[in-house]
């Protein structure tokens, strides 16, 4: 139902993650019996957990490491990691200034141009471990570098911006992306990002996405919420885009997972964007805390550095475990942030779901809470996680 805001504008009710709550159904489950198995790209992956392309979150080594936990880490291809043949003197550059000079640093140090050579190194180096070789670029670093990633033979290509779209106009001298020839020609299943509403979520998937990102801004690392003044809650936004999923499956009988990106902290708000229709989720801050993140117990976001219009903080995470500690457990927290898998098949367990198709259809509640979507960075704080 739409709401008056004023005489000349209505505006739709849109729910955060926060707003709602999971409701126990008519059976209970073993949670050892809880299947969380979920397939993307051809590419079978027993928790539906990624960590997000952020060059405080994922290198070579965390790739690794999560792809051995059975999970899986995507390296951004327009950072640290592929502008440096040694990228840790820089990491520890950016752990070290103050927050005044944090801005200015990041535009000095993203200036330095992606070397390609260095793409196909980083994916040699996952690949040649056993690992998925998962990566990331923008639109723009798809066109220039795409011949570089099906050259290393990457295994799956995130194609993210803060809002990606089939339709976008540019000035002549500029040729877009042409998502649907892009997705045709990469020999690489194409995951495509970030989108938040029904129609361009199905435009996606008609132009050959293997996965579509939902979520603009709900990061606590991010600010384009801020900055920009666009994005939808993602627990709506979730729902949206899984309705289109729905569609388009009936329609062509090919299934597109939905990944909701952005917001996500603790082991409940894994379990009710995918009790919203999220096939699986992308995190940050949660994996940034692990003490074999790069980011030296720093987080931020990936349009930090624009020289243009920069977006994203930095935000002081610390270490509070291992990385299998954050994923599988034992948990050493009682806030949430640790066993995200063992939070995820414990509510499936409570709620009777015996795979992710059945909890996507678990009941939601409207539970209304001081904490919003716009909010994240305090919630944050309240764990720890922004001091």
């Amino acid at each position: 139902m739409d709401i008056q805001i004023g005489r000349g504008k209505t505006a739709r009710r849109a729910y955060g993650i926060d707003e709602i709550a999971l409701v126990p159904g008519n059976r209970t489950l073993d949670p050892a019996l809880a299947e969380t198995t979920w397939e993307i790209g051809g590419i079978r992956r027993e928790i539906p957990i990624i960590a997000s392309a952020m060059d405080g979150v994922v290198d070579v080594r965390m790739a690794v490491r999560l792809s051995q936990l059975g999970a899986l880490g995507v390296l951004n291809l327009e950072g640290i990691q592929t502008r440096y043949a040694d990228p840790d003197p820089v990491l520890d550059r950016i752990a070290s200034v103050s927050k005044e000079e944090f801005v200015t640093l990041m535009q000095e140090l993203y200036a330095e141009p992606i070397k390609p050579e260095l793409i196909e190194k980083r994916i040699h180096e996952i690949k040649s471990q056993g690992a998925i070789a998962a990566v990331s670029a923008t639109p723009a670093g798809a066109i220039q570098y795409g011949s570089a990633v099906a050259k290393a033979g990457a295994d799956l290509f995130f194609v993210q911006a803060t809002v990606v779209s089939t339709a976008h106009l540019s000035p002549e001298s500029v040729d877009p992306l042409d998502l649907g020839k892009f997705c045709q020609d990469m020999p690489v299943p194409v995951i495509l990002g970030n989108c938040v509403t029904y129609e361009v979520a199905l435009n996606l998937m008609k132009a050959g996405a293997s996965g579509v990102l939902v979520g603009i801004g709900p990061g606590a690392a991010c600010t384009s919420r801020g900055v920009l003044g666009i994005g939808v809650p993602q627990a709506t936004a979730v729902a949206d885009c899984a309705a289109a999923r729905e569609d388009f499956h009936r329609e062509t009988g090919r299934y597109v997972p939905v990944i909701a990106d952005g917001g996500l902290i603790t082991g409940g708000d894994i379990c009710k964007c995918i009790a919203s229709g999220a096939d699986g989720v992308m995190i940050g801050s949660p994996f940034a805390r692990a003490a074999e993140a790069p980011g030296r117990g720093y987080h931020w976001g990936m349009a930090t550095p624009s020289p243009v219009l920069p977006r994203g903080t930095r935000i002081r995470v610390g270490t509070t475990g291992t990385l299998e500690e954050i994923l599988r457990g034992p948990a050493r927290l009682d806030d949430g942030t640790h066993n995200l898998l063992g939070a995820l098949k414990t509510s499936m367990g409570t709620l009777g779901a015996k795979n992710l198709r059945e909890m996507q259809q678990v009941e939601v509640a409207i539970a209304p809470s001081l904490l919003t979507e716009g909010k994240v960075y305090q919630k944050a704080q309240q764990l720890g996680m922004g001091k």
